[in-house]
């Protein structure tokens, strides 16, 4: 007995795999930052780690860049739902936008810590560092396969591939920089509080 589907159930069929797809990946990336936090946490009661570090102050920027990129995102979605290709265009770049400056805001993190004389290697390192530079370094790996689908995304919204009815890698887009805004905040907040 053939059974047939319409082409409606097969788009959400379609939207559903791969939405189920990117929750497995942002599981397995939770579960990576998960083992690196444990280590950290055990590695606490080391003799050399240091009680006194405190994060630099572009991490805290770096903060809110990044839920900046979780709103203009979730704003592009909206607005590509109403069909207004002006404004998912401006909310798109940015996203972008906003994606670089954490990146650099970042970077400009790693240069206040190499000021306050701690390096990830060598004479002036620190387990507390180390792991610090790990995490923070690891979620910029991630950050970049989140800045590459983005510039797809762009590059397909100008094709005019998104509109009201098809959306649908433009939520696959917003779910994971959302993820991605929301596993910062946690690391951001966990390392700010177990120093």
């Amino acid at each position: 007995m053939e059974v047939s589907i319409t082409a409606q159930e097969q788009k959400e069929r379609t939207a559903r795999s791969y939405k189920l797809i990117l929750l497995f990946a942002m599981i397995s990336m939770t579960m990576m930052f998960a083992g690196l936090t444990s280590a950290f946490v055990v590695s606490k009661s080391r003799v050399d780690w240091l009680k006194d570090f405190e994060l630099p102050t572009a991490f805290y920027f770096s903060t809110i860049i990044i839920i900046g990129c979780s709103v203009t995102f979730y704003t592009a979605k909206k607005a590509i739902e109403k069909d207004n290709r002006n404004k998912t265009t401006t909310m798109l770049l940015a996203t972008l936008v906003l994606g670089v400056l954490f990146v650099v805001s970042q970077f400009a993190g790693f240069g206040q810590i190499i000021e306050s004389g701690y390096y990830m290697t060598g004479q002036g390192s620190s387990i507390t560092v180390t792991f610090l530079y790990i995490i923070a370094f690891m979620h910029l790996l991630h950050l970049a396969g989140g800045l590459i689908s983005l510039l797809i995304i762009i590059y397909n919204h100008f094709k005019q591939k998104y509109n009201s009815t098809q959306t649908l890698g433009i939520e696959l887009g917003a779910m994971y920089w959302h993820f991605l805004d929301l596993l910062w905040v946690l690391l951001f907040l966990f390392l700010y509080f177990f120093k």
